[in-house]
């Protein structure tokens, strides 16, 4: 699993990679907008900040 809160980047190359804050990459199957959205149901489920994202406005694809 990886850390959302250490995620700087999210990129497709076509090939999605993830770059942490302490600048290691990892290549993922998953596209860059299942990970947007896994990072946004992560942030919900542990209401993060008290961060509450209407469900308007969530990434589209």
């Amino acid at each position: 699993m990886i850390n959302a809160l250490f995620i700087e980047t999210i990129e497709s190359f076509p090939d999605t990679t993830i770059t942490l804050t302490n600048g290691k990459k990892f290549v993922v199957k998953e596209t860059e907008f299942q990970v947007c959205q896994l990072i946004i149901e992560f942030y919900q489920s542990v209401n993060l900040f008290g961060i509450q994202i209407p469900e308007a406005n969530k990434y589209e694809e």
